[in-house]
């Protein structure tokens, strides 16, 4: 049974709290998290085929076997960023994974309202008080 927020304690739920106003900003700091982006069976095949490349030669440049066992990742760059994030965005995005597809709705990760561009957005817009955090690059 879901509980609803305690409101008890005078503190309004957070505005982020609402997941269903989620729009994403292509901001790619969830492109830019530790873990597994794990592909579902036909995943690889329709993201080497955007790709334009033999899905044996995709799984050997751009994925490894999880820890599992049990499926493909996609490989991470050397700062941990998703291999296909780049300056322009998700470079195959029109064929990017369920996982990713599922942000922030199916998954998200600890700091994701800290430093996810739509969550700083909707708290600053629910709170004049806030301010952006210093832009850094990575």
């Amino acid at each position: 049974m879901i509980q609803p927020p305690n409101t008890t304690s005078g503190h309004a739920p957070s505005p982020v709290s609402d997941l269903s106003k989620f729009e994403c900003l292509g901001c790619g700091t969830c492109c830019r998290q530790d873990g597994y982006v794990r592909l579902k069976p036909d995943e690889a095949d329709k993201i080497a085929a955007f790709l334009d490349m033999d899905v044996y030669e995709f799984i050997e440049a751009y994925t490894i076997l999880t820890q599992d066992r049990q499926a493909l990742s996609l490989i991470d760059k050397k700062d941990g960023e998703c291999i296909f994030l780049d300056n322009g965005g998700c470079r195959i995005h029109p064929a990017k994974p369920g996982q990713c597809l599922g942000f922030p709705h199916q998954w998200k990760f600890k700091a994701f309202e800290a430093v996810c561009a739509w969550a700083i957005r909707t708290r600053k817009n629910h709170s004049p008080n806030i301010s952006s955090p210093s832009s850094s690059s990575k």
